[in-house]
């Protein structure tokens, strides 16, 4: 069975300010807001979240099929992405525009002052599922990430009537969509994620409690950043799992798409739900440790090791037989 993974493809340009952006905001005053921020450094890298989560998935030995849109830009970044084990055959290449691009800037306490710009992302919508579901498989799960808006229903859509199971993880949309929106992009979910902060205005935006929302979810999976994340589903008591320890903390972007990813490569092994969500805290701690989203690297007696120094033996050789199968 094939995991498509439907997103946004972009590259990250990365700053990071020493000192501390309250420091420099009157809150009285944020509506006439017009400051800058002298950075240290700046690193352009590989980035958007269907991209990190095939990259994080190809690492750890599966090969994820990339749904997205790029711009002619998308050459170079592909033959990255088909080296690390990700189908790229059905990213739709816009001839008017280029690769979205995310522009981010990280102070010293790991606040952000972010932006983006869609690009080619925009023609998203064009893509359909079943012809490539008619090329790879049908699909053990298609993860619908942060994209343009009308590709993200159009995709959710179609996983509802045809039956594929989705998961979904507006993210970065939420911020962006009303409620309406909302509700129709995670009712029927099988898996639902997000941060915590991004659970708090689902349920806002939407008016459903947290038990209403359940109701319309198989399972819903919170990351809380060092706290680890948290798993609810019907009728079963919540799984906390920690964060995996040892971790210095360097840039946070990209830290959730690894945490996907390695979910999902635990789920896709077989496993439960706490030892998906162990694995995909290791690998959320790769990212966490480097500049960048896909600039980490590990061989699989690496990471099994880290398994086991964050979970134990038992954690260890489930991972262990799976990456050497």
């Amino acid at each position: 069975m094939s995991l498509l993974i439907c997103g946004s493809i972009a590259t990250d340009h990365l700053m990071s300010f020493q000192g501390r952006f309250r420091d420099s905001l009157v809150v009285e005053q944020l509506d006439k807001l017009a400051v800058s921020f002298l950075v240290d450094d700046l690193q352009i890298r590989r980035g958007g979240v269907a991209a990190n989560m095939c990259f994080g998935l190809g690492r750890l030995g599966l090969r994820p099929v990339l749904v997205g849109a790029a711009g002619e830009d998308f050459t170079d970044y592909r033959s990255w992405l088909e080296r690390h084990g990700v189908d790229c055959s059905f990213v739709h290449i816009s001839r008017s525009k280029h690769t979205a691009r995310f522009v981010c800037t990280t102070d010293s306490s790991m606040a952000q002052f972010a932006s983006f710009y869609a690009g080619a992302m925009s023609e998203a919508r064009l893509i359909e599922l079943r012809p490539i579901v008619d090329r790879v498989g049908e699909p053990g799960m298609v993860l619908i990430a942060a994209d343009d808006p009308e590709g993200m229903v159009r995709h959710t859509h179609e996983c509802r009537q045809r039956g594929y199971p989705f998961v979904a993880d507006p993210s970065q949309q939420l911020a962006f969509s009303d409620g309406n929106l909302i509700r129709d992009l995670i009712d029927g979910a099988t898996y639902l994620f997000s941060n915590e902060y991004e659970s708090h205005m689902i349920e806002s935006k939407t008016s459903w409690s947290a038990e209403a929302i359940l109701r319309r979810v198989g399972t819903q999976v919170t990351t809380l950043g060092a706290d680890g994340v948290r798993i609810t589903a019907r009728d079963t008591e919540p799984i906390d799992v920690k964060a995996a320890a040892g971790v210095t903390a360097v840039e946070p972007t990209g830290v959730g798409d690894a945490f996907r990813a390695g979910f999902l490569a635990g789920l896709e092994w077989g496993f439960g739900h706490e030892r998906a969500a162990q694995v995909g805290c290791v690998l959320a701690a790769y990212v966490v440790e480097t500049v960048g989203t896909q600039e980490y690297s590990f061989s699989h007696e690496q990471f099994v090791e880290r398994v086991r120094s964050a979970y134990g033996d038992t954690a260890a050789a489930d991972v262990a037989a799976q990456l050497v199968a």
